[in-house]
């Protein structure tokens, strides 16, 4: 029998996630020479999200059993949309051009691919140990890497997956995908450098990104705790709004058009997500942007920051060793992901931010996908949210085509 964790307090722990955010950003922006030189090679925002998952691997915390993260995506990352999406000029986003949607179907395409060959060539040596069902249950790691958890769950009744064997393949889901998480983090605080090797046309971003500094640096001021209470009331307002909206619509399509859950319609954080950016979105174009000079993106921004950290707190680096077989296909998996969207993004000149949000679009929904997009910059945080409601839509189909090849090749 396992040993408890040291801290079962939800209470704690936030207060544990909390000082680790203020420490790393601290240290940050601190001039002492150790800090410059460590920070110069390793992303603050990396760490924000590989700290906890030490604590939660080490067993000083229990991820898993805490409930910090399903409120952190539950109610802090619709806020955060909200008020991340509020100086956004909407007309921009789309000018970015059609590169962003290449690279997240050539994502798509690389989880379709990447896990039949991941499966015939370790099942090439290891018959045995990935022969039977194992197949059956990585419909499943397609389904959430695609779209998300209703596109799982329909994989798992579609292939009629056992119990025992889907909890396995959670956890190779979530491991081997955070690690990805992480390798793109790092990769987005070397965009600049990446981009240039490339030779990627970047103007597009960059348009977009000098359009939303240029209306901060010439409306903003100091907020007032007027400005500060108006904040927070837009940003829970409407995530009380989307979560009302969530309720009602999910559970009336569920019963007028069941046949809609392939297209995770019937699904309440699908939803609650696009209900939020899309008010977002709506709010740009009224006086309530003025918040924005105040710094709502700020306060969003340091909601994702937390969202990041409980997002760590689910990964256990020990579990690999109990399933190193696994492990080693759901890395193939996504090896054969990242080099398509390599390719391809050299192929069409693509800036680093498309093939890293096209990729967590895919691989981590709109939990994750807005978080990789505000790393470079915040007023991109809606252009991951976009594509990763995009992925919903796709993740059936996908993991479907998928499941057939995967059927096909299996030992």
């Amino acid at each position: 029998m396992s040993q408890p964790p040291m801290f079962t307090n939800d209470a704690v722990v936030l207060g544990l996630l909390a000082v680790i955010l203020g420490l790393v950003f601290y240290s940050s922006h601190s001039n002492n020479r150790f800090c410059k030189g460590f920070y110069k090679y390793v992303p603050a925002l990396l760490l924000c999200y590989f700290i906890p998952s030490l604590l939660n691997s080490f067993n000083i915390i229990d991820g898993e059993a805490s409930s910090l993260y399903k409120i952190a995506s539950r109610y802090l990352l619709p806020a955060s949309l909200v008020l991340l999406t509020l100086s956004v000029d909407f007309k921009a986003i789309v000018g970015l051009g059609p590169k962003a949607l290449i690279m997240f179907l050539t994502g798509t395409v690389g989880i379709i691919i990447g896990g039949p060959i991941a499966l015939a060539s370790v099942g090439y040596f290891f018959p045995e140990q990935l022969g039977g069902d194992v197949w059956r249950g990585m419909t499943t790691v397609a389904g959430s890497w695609i779209g998300g958890g209703a596109n799982q769950a329909a994989m798992k009744e579609v292939f009629n997956v056992d119990g025992s064997l889907f909890s396995v393949m959670i956890t190779v889901d979530v491991l081997v995908a955070n690690v990805w998480l992480a390798v793109l983090l790092f990769m987005a605080s070397r965009a600049e450098q990446i981009d240039k090797a490339n030779g990627a046309d970047t103007r597009a971003i960059v348009h977009l990104r000098q359009k939303i500094e240029q209306y901060q640096a010439a409306n903003s001021r100091i907020p007032t705790i007027q400005d500060m209470m108006l904040i927070i009331a837009v940003a829970f307002g409407v995530t009380g709004l989307a979560h009302a909206l969530a309720d009602v619509l999910a559970p009336w399509i569920a019963e007028v058009a069941p046949q809609l859950d392939k297209y995770s319609l019937t699904s309440g954080f699908f939803w609650l997500v696009v209900v939020a950016t899309t008010v977002g979105l709506l709010l740009s174009l009224t006086p309530v942007r003025k918040l924005e000079a105040v710094g709502a993106s700020k306060v969003g921004t340091a909601f994702l920051y937390i969202l990041v950290a409980t997002i760590g707190m689910q990964m256990d680096v020990t579990a690999i060793m109990s399933n190193k077989l696994m492990f080693l296909v759901g890395i193939i998996w996504m090896l054969v992901h990242a080099i398509l969207l390599l390719v391809v993004a050299r192929a069409i000149k693509a800036p680093l931010f498309y093939l890293a949000v096209g990729s967590q679009a895919n691989v981590g929904g709109a939990a994750s996908a807005p978080v990789v997009a505000a790393a470079f910059h915040p007023s991109l945080a809606p252009v991951g949210v976009l594509l990763a409601v995009l992925g919903y839509g796709l993740g059936t189909y996908g993991a479907y085509i998928c499941g057939l090849i995967l059927q096909q090749v299996a030992p």
